[in-house]
């Protein structure tokens, strides 16, 4: 994929570049993502915070509610309200919406998850991972994600 990469909300008032590949590629498609989003799944790039590099705006956090009773950060932009990344209860590693990349058809999922609340139209490639909720990164996961992955909280410990 390419470091480097740009992105941005809709209105263009958001923009982003990605500083690295992301560490890992999920497309999901559990229920609360499907709510989230208004769509079938949900593609997120798993990356650094610090890998992510804001050139305009400032997206806003907002509270989404889960199924479980627990929230997600769901940043946005404040003008068009589009949702850019999000942050799953560490805020070292953001989810970047694959959406909003400038050229989101580059993408491809390194795994799909919570396909056991697919929708029946969507086919999955026979060449992609696939699990009916999660996984075990140690089993899915490159060696660099893991390092990669492994800094970040080592960091964040530290501090």
């Amino acid at each position: 994929m390419g470091a480097g990469r740009e992105g941005g909300c809709a209105c263009g008032a958001v923009r982003y570049r990605l500083a690295s590949d992301p560490i890992f590629v999920h497309c999901c498609h559990c229920l609360n993502c499907q709510r989230q989003t208004g769509s079938a799944f949900v593609v997120n790039l798993l990356i650094e915070a610090d890998r992510l590099e804001l050139l305009a705006g400032e997206p806003r956090p907002v509270d989404a509610p889960r199924d479980d009773g627990s929230v997600q950060k769901v940043y946005r932009c404040q003008d068009c309200q589009v949702a850019v990344y999000s942050e799953y209860g560490r805020p070292e590693v953001l989810f970047v919406r694959g959406g909003t990349l400038d050229e989101p058809r580059e993408i491809e999922p390194d795994v799909h998850i919570f396909t056991k609340s697919k929708v029946g139209w969507v086919t999955i490639p026979e060449s992609q991972a696939a699990v009916e909720i999660f996984y075990d990164r140690e089993e899915l996961w490159p060696a660099e994600s893991l390092e990669r992955l492994d800094a970040v909280r080592s960091r964040e410990t530290a501090s």
